[in-house]
């Protein structure tokens, strides 16, 4: 751990009553972090900071536990509960208000220090996960050793030092932690990854992880020199938000996807995760198409417009209605996706089976029209559609932009989440249309 201590005295420099924040969940890697910290700096200058992401029912004693820790050792120690999340992408809702709280604390104690606890293993599954996702050239790097914005210095100390280095760190100095048993889990990507891709990599090569640290370094060298370009680039074309085609089909196809990817990172910010490749892709097609005006719609209620000779990325400000043809996939405003597959294995209110037979095309998504009643499936009866929104309790704001599919006869075919038509077919009946909401 000495170049981990090395690394922090020569990057702290605390002033006046200056102090720093550190990001500590109670396990073993934040723990040892907190630890190093407090071996380096008075412990009245260190601010703890926890966030109980109130899932697991430990979490509000694994609270408690910090909280008795720091009150011994004389560290500041602040705390947030989220009570609830906003939105479907549970991680990107709980990383915002992470560090909405974390700003703020850097605020409250006028520091410019704030210390996470991510260590080389994190940066191995983020960068696997992100080859398997597929990100941008500035995404696959993974995350750096520091990151500098507005004033506020990010360090991740942690960042060349293995998982069971930490582990070890932590019995030699009986250091108490806690530990999350989600992790142990199967059921989220990163946990797959840790749990059973690294493992067999690390057979390879027991130093994998500086291969991934080398990896990350060479890429971010590559991304500052084309971004250095890119920069330049852009001031030509693109101005006042508005990105043009005639001059960007002259670049160098490297340096368009990079421009596209620093528009989306303007408009996006921390939720830039939310895009992935195909989006990028779309994108490109809207520019190369024959269409003189299209839209295509991204997550996070962004549309993207195509004005002749113009693209312009910003916020769908009209979410009241909305009317989609349905080709192969649709991001709703909500965030919401309709697509058709292949095949899936359920038979829920989520998923659509369809006879191209019985039906009209194209087909549409759109909100809610006075007058829209429903057939509804293994009756001979139909419902108005306002009256399925009142039945189900759906509330007022979401009966406004919640999707219907129709046909080109303007027949409701599905009330997607919530009312299947008469059109809905078993699993065991003729269908060659599967179409999926989630």
């Amino acid at each position: 751990m000495n170049e981990v201590i090395s690394f922090i005295n020569n990057k702290i420099k605390l002033v006046s009553e200056e102090r720093i924040v550190v990001a500590v969940s109670g396990g073993p890697d934040s723990m040892c972090l907190l630890h190093l910290v407090m071996n380096i700096f008075p412990h009245d200058r260190i601010v703890c900071a926890h966030v109980n992401h109130n899932i697991r029912k430990e979490s509000d004693s694994e609270a408690i536990f910090l909280e008795k820790f720091c009150k011994k050792n004389n560290i500041i120690f602040e705390y947030m509960k989220i009570k609830e999340y906003s939105n479907d992408n549970f991680h990107n809702d709980a990383r915002k208000k992470r560090y909405d709280f974390f700003n703020k604390l850097l605020k409250k104690y006028n520091s410019k220090y704030l210390l996470t606890a991510h260590h080389a293993d994190d940066l191995m599954e983020t960068i696997i996960m992100r080859m398997i996702r597929g990100s941008s050239l500035s995404g696959y790097k993974g995350f750096t050793k520091e990151t500098n914005t507005n004033n506020i210095i990010i360090l991740r100390p942690l960042i060349t030092v293995t998982k069971d280095e930490i582990l070890k760190y932590c019995d030699k100095n009986g250091i108490e932690y806690v530990t999350d048993k989600s992790n142990l889990s199967d059921k989220y990507t990163r946990n797959r990854i840790r749990n059973k891709m690294l493992p067999i990599l690390k057979e390879e090569n027991i130093n994998l992880h500086e291969k991934f640290i080398k990896f990350s370094n060479d890429l971010e060298e590559v991304y500052d020199y084309l971004s250095s370009i890119v920069d330049k680039k852009m001031r030509m074309l693109y101005k006042n938000k508005i990105l043009n085609i005639e001059l960007f089909k002259k670049e160098n196809i490297l340096i368009q996807k990079e421009i596209i990817n620093k528009i989306l990172q303007k408009i996006y910010k921390e939720d830039i995760s939310l895009v992935d490749n195909k989006n990028v892709e779309d994108i490109f097609k809207l520019i190369n198409s024959n269409k003189s005006n299209s839209v295509i719609n991204l997550p996070n209620s962004i549309i993207v417009r195509k004005e002749y000779n113009n693209i312009i990325v910003e916020k769908n400000n009209v979410k009241e209605t909305y009317k989609y043809k349905l080709d192969e996939k649709i991001i709703l405003p909500n965030n919401k996706i309709i697509e058709i597959v292949n095949s899936i294995q359920n038979n829920s209110n989520n998923v659509c089976l369809l006879n191209s037979k019985e039906i009209f095309f194209p087909l549409y998504i759109r909100t809610k029209e006075d007058g829209d009643y429903i057939e509804l499936l293994n009756t001979n009866g139909k419902q108005k559609v306002k009256d399925i929104f009142i039945d189900k309790k759906v509330p007022l704001d979401d009966r406004k932009t919640w999707p219907l599919l129709v046909d080109s006869n303007d027949t409701v075919l599905w009330i997607p989440g919530l009312k299947k038509s008469k059109y809905d077919k078993s699993k065991t009946k003729n269908y060659d249309i599967i179409i999926w909401y989630h």
